[in-house]
Parts: C-alpha cells; sequence; structure tokens
C-alpha cells in the first residue's frame, strides 16, 4: 500500500514540475525557433488566433486613447477611429503569421522598417545576437506567465504565455509605447 500511495505522490509532483516548468521551455523554444529561424517550430509554440485578437484590442486603445475625447465624441472622429482600426485590424492579420511573427521577434528593425521609420541605412544587415535574451520571467497566474526582454533601444517587449491543459503557448506580446507608435505611424 506504501508503494501505491509514494508512486501517486510522485506522480503527482511530476505532474506539478512539468506544468510549472512548461512557459520556461515554451519560452525557450521560441527563442530558439526565432534564433534558427524556423518558422514551423515557432508556429508550434503559438496561439496565433488569439495572439491576433489580444494585439487588434491593443492596438485599438491605443488609438482611442491617442484620439483623445474630442475625436471620440464627434460622428466623423468615430468613423474616422473605426476605419483606423479596421486599417490596423489588417495589418495585424498580415504581420502575424510564423513568418512575420519571427521577423517581429528577431528585432525590432523590421517594425521600424514597416513604419518608414528606417534611420540612415535602411539595408542595414540585422544583428547577429539573440534578441530574446535575459529576460525578466513570472507568472501572473497559475496560467499565465510573462517574460519580459529589455531591447537595445528601450523598447521593452512582454511576451505571455498562457496554459491549454499541459501546454504553453504564446497568446499576447504587449508592445511598449514607442513600438506601438512605430506601427501606427505607416506611410
Amino acid at each position: 500500500m506504501k508503494k501505491w500511495l509514494l508512486a501517486a505522490i510522485l506522480i503527482v509532483l511530476a505532474l506539478v514540475g512539468y506544468v510549472a516548468a512548461g512557459p520556461y521551455i515554451t519560452y525557450t523554444a521560441i527563442r530558439d525557433a526565432v534564433e534558427s529561424k524556423d518558422t514551423a517550430k515557432l508556429s508550434r509554440q503559438v496561439d496565433f488566433p488569439q495572439l491576433r485578437t489580444n494585439l487588434k484590442l491593443q492596438l485599438d486603445d491605443y488609438m482611442v486613447r491617442r484620439a483623445g475625447p474630442d475625436m471620440q465624441s464627434s460622428l466623423l472622429g468615430v468613423f474616422a477611429v473605426r476605419v483606423a482600426s479596421g486599417v490596423a485590424g489588417a495589418a495585424v492579420d498580415t504581420m502575424i503569421t510564423p513568418a512575420g511573427l519571427a521577423a517581429i521577434l528577431e528585432g525590432r528593425a523590421v517594425v521600424h522598417r514597416v513604419a518608414g521609420d528606417t534611420g540612415p541605412d535602411p539595408y542595414r544587415p540585422a544583428r547577429p545576437t539573440n534578441p530574446l535574451r535575459d529576460p525578466s520571467y513570472r507568472f501572473e497566474s497559475l496560467s499565465r506567465f510573462s517574460a519580459t526582454v529589455p531591447g537595445e533601444d528601450g523598447e521593452d517587449i512582454t511576451l505571455v504565455l498562457t496554459r491549454q491543459g499541459l501546454r504553453w503557448k504564446l497568446s499576447d506580446i504587449r508592445l511598449s509605447e514607442p513600438a506601438r507608435d512605430a506601427l501606427m505611424r505607416r506611410p
């Protein structure tokens, strides 16, 4: 009887350990996929529909805040914000694919090029360093985990992973204010 109890306790501890280590394993898989430019491996770690929805909501909120109360109170202003929201939603749908996400996570230079903020040399090669290095990790709840990566240009990026059963997947990217500005300043 003691052997069965011990086996059950060991199984429960192993399961808890696996679930607790899951977000670290997923983050490492994302980082490795970005480093090796393996979009198939990256797509297995991402919940694309949820990620698109979260980014659209984030950009919609940003546009409404930038529009201000005067713009929101006029009929024409509401229409303009709605149209801008549709354009931003289409941009998110276009950019959040396995290849687009890999490019975004690989470096923010791609986001700046899309926005038209290319600097002195728009065709400079991307830095070979891993942009997802030195993250600070945090469990936000039992099923939500975030990893914040400091950017070289002051643009921190926060990857949010959510638990789906025993697996963890990337479900949100919290954009910094400069990154949202760069995405919204499209030519």
